[in-house]
């Protein structure tokens, strides 16, 4: 059937420019007689992807010179563990809890001392982020951790919270170079790249030097110290060089498409289409609060289960894809991320506008 629109929330759609070039790369990588899924990480050819992947990402979000890029394995999830291991000097972290990751971060950080629930948006099922401009932050905290932008429940930090001088750690794996970030307001930045910026598999930590050190908590394995890959420049194992690859091909992409300013523009641009419509929409409603919501993921309910699985299904019939909300939310998401074009979102728009013309 060709092409489809997908909107699925990860792993999601990629830039159709960069599949080109892979497909044609896949059998011969430019003239090396192999792809770069049969290559060794410790070769001159795969060694140039890697740095150049590093490099391109540094330029395109302005990384000072004292922070690292590491390419790691294991998920966004490892990383909840991770997080605390290498940085729970006191033992003792703050979380901000607006959705279902950053609850699951939460949880595995209790595993490691005493993580505290500074604010929560649960009591309105994570449909706003809550107000972080004074917090009862722990004078003892070693940092703040937050999931920035909430794949499942569609919403988005547009400031960021104050920590009274303790370090922010972020989990932006869904609105991963959607925008420009001062990077020096972070300790740590992290995100899985399924979702914007490349194949599954791969994770992205941009940590500050100074958070790099052997003092991390008794029973660390070496695989889980930050040290250990900041040292090896990301190669002290075989890394998921396919996915690495895949993900320089995007920042390339972006840096042709006018960089992460370029790319807010857009994606305010889309966003504003569906958000327009849903809020003029007597069938279909936004789930979360407006000064809330997220570029990127756009949850929203028609009310009636039923009228949901019809739409759903109607949809796939016209190659609008995975447009099911998550399992434990219901209703519809629309993940827009960058490589979601203009037309897919106005495809949507234009078939809900049918829809509801029909079942209204």
């Amino acid at each position: 059937m060709g092409r489809i629109y997908n909107f699925s929330a990860g792993p999601a759609t990629l830039p159709e420019a960069v599949l080109q070039e892979a497909a044609e790369e896949m059998l011969d990588y430019r003239g090396t007689g192999m792809s770069v899924m049969e290559m060794s990480h410790r070769s001159k050819a795969y060694e140039t992807i890697h740095n150049e992947a590093i490099a391109d990402l540094r330029e395109l979000m302005n990384i000072p010179d004292n922070y690292k890029v590491l390419f790691l394995q294991g998920g966004a999830s490892t990383q909840f563990a991770m997080i605390p291991m290498n940085l729970m000097k006191n033992r003792v972290a703050d979380y901000i809890i607006t959705g279902q990751w950053a609850k699951k971060a939460y949880k595995e950080a209790q595993l490691y001392g005493k993580a505290n629930a500074v604010a929560s948006s649960e009591d309105k099922m994570f449909t706003y982020i809550p107000d972080c401009s004074d917090l009862p932050i722990s004078p003892d905290a070693d940092y703040v951790y937050i999931c920035q932008n909430n794949t499942v429940f569609g919403t988005k930090y547009h400031t960021l919270p104050n920590t009274k001088g303790k370090l922010l750690v972020a989990d932006v794996s869904s609105c991963f170079l959607s925008e420009p970030i001062d990077v020096t307001q972070y300790g740590i930045v992290y995100g899985g790249v399924q979702k914007n910026v490349g194949p599954a598999g791969t994770v992205i930590v941009i940590i500050r030097e100074d958070l790099i050190t052997d003092d991390v908590l008794p029973g660390t394995p070496t695989m889980l110290r930050y040290k250990t890959h900041a040292d090896a420049n990301s190669l002290y194992n075989t890394p998921p060089t396919y996915g690495i690859y895949i993900c320089g091909k995007v920042f390339k992409w972006l840096k042709q498409r006018g960089g992460l300013a370029a790319m807010r523009d857009y994606n305010e641009k889309k966003a504003s289409i569906l958000y327009d419509y849903l809020d003029q929409s007597q069938m279909f409603k936004g789930t979360v609060e407006k000064k809330d919501r997220s570029l990127m993921n756009v949850p929203f309910v028609t009310g009636n289960p039923e009228l949901d699985a019809k739409f759903i299904q109607e949809a796939k019939e016209r190659g609008l894809e995975n447009l099911k909300g998550y399992r434990t939310v219901g209703g519809m998401r629309a993940s827009i991320y960058n490589a979601m074009p203009m037309d897919g979102v106005i495809a949507l728009v234009e078939f809900m506008r049918d829809f509801e013309r029909r079942n209204g």
